[in-house]
């Protein structure tokens, strides 16, 4: 038996920061979508836990006991009452890592999907979006691939209608640390998102909406500003915007030959960016 599932890019078409607990966490309105690119995971019947990571990224990443993919499968493990459940992991690492598209998040959602099926647990059980809160805040919205609108510290989340959207992903390589972000952010208390108008959807919100982070994030890697201007200068591009934390930028396009086009083109200007051309699920997905 064996159990593969892909952890989907995560998207924020808008993150608003509007306003920070006692406790630092910061309170976010945020749109967020997945794209049909990730890292994949795969999981079999084993007598002990282990965990190999492969993949273009895999040598950024620790494969040690603070790894998020083996702290979820123990809290599963043991809010199930399975004592030392075993099974061999695979880690596909596709998605840079500390990128703004939460990779680490992505990965630890679907180890509790895939690990509740390979052990034969309910899904829908509660303790699952429970232990995903313990695992970060990003983590409980990873277990869905559908569009959101996320509040508070991640943890509200309500469905939004949006169709499948043809995008490009651009990442400098160069990693940003969320919690340096956060810091050079100056104002913690802005707007929340606008809602659409009566008849109208959330893709007619875009241009007005913003990634309050985006501006701090360009103050500690110049390079995502080369990034915005690069994917707005290709064709059929909508919309730019930098997703997360950053470093990883997004551009909306008309088609999906236009975002393949694109990622062709920037490729080749900049062949030390990793790009990627996806499409993201869409409100069915």
């Amino acid at each position: 038996m064996s159990i593969t599932l892909t952890a989907p890019a995560k998207i924020n078409l808008a993150l608003h920061v509007v306003g920070q607990r006692g406790d630092g966490y910061h309170l976010l309105d945020s749109l967020v979508i997945f794209a049909d690119c990730g890292d994949v995971l795969t999981f079999k019947p084993s007598d002990r836990l282990s965990l190999t990571v492969c993949g273009p990224f895999a040598s950024q990443l620790s494969t040690e006991t603070d790894n998020l993919v083996l702290k979820a499968a123990r809290r599963l493990a043991e809010h199930a009452g399975l004592g030392e459940a075993g099974a061999q992991i695979t880690l596909e690492k596709n998605l840079p890592i500390a990128s703004g598209i939460g990779g680490g998040s992505a990965d630890a959602a679907a180890t509790l999907l895939g690990l509740a099926d390979l052990w034969s647990l309910d899904r829908n059980r509660g303790d699952l979006l429970e232990i995903a809160k313990s695992l970060g805040a990003d983590v409980p919205m990873c277990l869905s691939t559908a569009p959101l609108r996320v509040g508070g510290i991640g943890d509200e989340l309500a469905p939004i209608d949006l169709p499948p959207l043809p995008l490009v992903l651009v990442n400098p390589m160069k990693p940003v640390s969320t919690p340096s972000v956060f810091t050079a952010l100056e104002r913690k208390e802005n707007r929340a998102l606008a809602k659409p108008e009566a008849g109208a959807d959330w893709l007619s919100t875009l241009p007005d909406q913003r990634n309050d982070l985006e501006a701090p994030a360009i103050r500690l890697c110049p390079d995502i500003a080369e990034c915005l201007h690069t994917l707005r200068a290709t064709r059929g591009c909508t919309l730019a915007r930098m997703s997360g934390s950053g470093a990883t930028c997004f551009g909306l396009y008309n088609s999906p030959h236009d975002a393949e086009a694109a990622a062709d083109k920037i490729k080749h200007t900049q062949p030390h960016w990793w790009v990627a051309a996806c499409q993201t699920h869409g409100s069915a997905g």
